[in-house]
């Protein structure tokens, strides 16, 4: 006897009908977390400079005139009294010349002005002139000694310009820069060298407004060479300019180095370090921030239903690694430091790390 195909299709119905379906499995994310604790953050700043002497001076001429030999070059060590340059010093010496000629003859007229002061002093002790004669060549003399001394001054003048067509080191150091060549003319107060003292090295960086009260707080300040970055120098700020640059809105900054050896080198390339303790605080792995709307937030773990929820905070100081919290979290919760771009409100995660309620 054949079976009723319709009622097996009935049967397999009704028995379809009376199982539940199953439900599909929960999404449980695997996540990394950190417990909330009060700290003391370390925050680090860095600034890129430059290494410069602490005193740097501009050599120029005196006076003007054509630049005959340049006896420098840059990088070249120089001592004290050392020629830098010299300037074409032909109207110069002829310029002394007319001087000494001047007072030559000034000398001779205040020596006939005094002999004749002689004479008329006998001839009115014998009473052959007047009081007033006498008198007139009394003033005489004198205004000849005083022409005298006026063109021995001006041939002083003359024989000082005359030097000053010979520019040389003020003290010892080494030249960072040329700005004059052989053959070219130059004004009075030109700048022709860059002579750096040795001696005393420092660091000059630009710190935007935001960051000066950081500065001037910083615990310490470390000095790091670009082709030494391992080597670390200690430093102090020297210098810190109160006014910005009207191009960059930065303010410059000194920063010297207490103990350099030889491998500091002027022009070098060099970072600045400064590190700043603030006060205990809580603080969060910038690993576990992210922004809606430009708000900082971070998912915060239910430690009862491991159930996350999204919360803002306020940020204080931030540094490579680590972020100030200044409002939206208590010490002691949890919060998401790895995966935080694959989470919805009300997920469920895992820790892989998992922390004890």
């Amino acid at each position: 006897m054949k079976p009723n195909l319709s009622l097996l299709a009935i049967i397999a119905l009704l028995a379809g009908c009376g199982r539940e379906a199953s439900p599909p499995p929960a999404d449980i994310r695997p996540v990394r977390a950190e417990q909330v604790a009060s700290t003391r953050v370390n925050s680090q700043v860095r600034y890129a400079g430059e290494i410069r002497a602490r005193y740097e001076t501009a050599l120029a001429f005196r006076v003007s005139g054509r630049v005959s030999t340049r006896q420098v070059e840059v990088g070249s060590p120089v001592k004290a009294g050392q020629v830098i340059a010299t300037l074409d010093p032909q109207d110069y010496a002829l310029a002394v010349r007319a001087a000494q000629a001047q007072l030559t003859a000034a000398e001779a007229e205040a020596q006939l002005a005094q002999q004749d002061l002689q004479r008329f002093t006998a001839l009115r002790a014998q009473n052959f002139i007047s009081q007033t004669e006498l008198d007139r060549r009394r003033t005489t003399a004198e205004a000849a000694q005083a022409r005298v001394r006026q063109l021995g001054a001006e041939l002083a003048r003359q024989s000082n310009q005359q030097a000053y067509t010979r520019l040389t080191a003020p003290h010892a150091g080494v030249v960072t820069a040329i700005a004059v060549e052989a053959g070219q003319v130059v004004a009075a107060g030109q700048s022709v060298a860059q002579l750096a003292r040795t001696g005393e090295m420092e660091v000059r960086i630009d710190v935007p407004e935001n960051a000066l009260e950081a500065v001037r707080a910083a615990k310490t300040l470390t000095v790091r060479l670009w082709s030494q970055p391992d080597r670390a120098y200690a430093g102090r700020l020297r210098e810190l300019s109160p006014m910005a640059d009207t191009a960059s809105r930065t303010y410059s900054a000194r920063v010297s180095l207490l103990q350099p050896d030889a491998t500091v080198k002027l022009g070098m390339t060099a970072t600045v370090e400064a590190s700043q303790e603030t006060a205990p605080g809580l603080s969060v792995a910038q690993a576990a921030l992210f922004k809606v709307n430009g708000q900082p937030q971070v998912w915060v773990v239910d430690r009862r239903t491991r159930k996350v929820a999204a919360r803002s905070v306020q940020l204080g100081a931030l540094d490579a690694e680590r972020a100030t919290v200044v409002s939206g979290l208590t010490a002691g919760e949890w919060v998401v430091t790895a995966g935080v771009h694959k989470l919805a409100p009300g997920q469920q995660v895992r820790l892989t790390q998992p922390a004890s309620p």
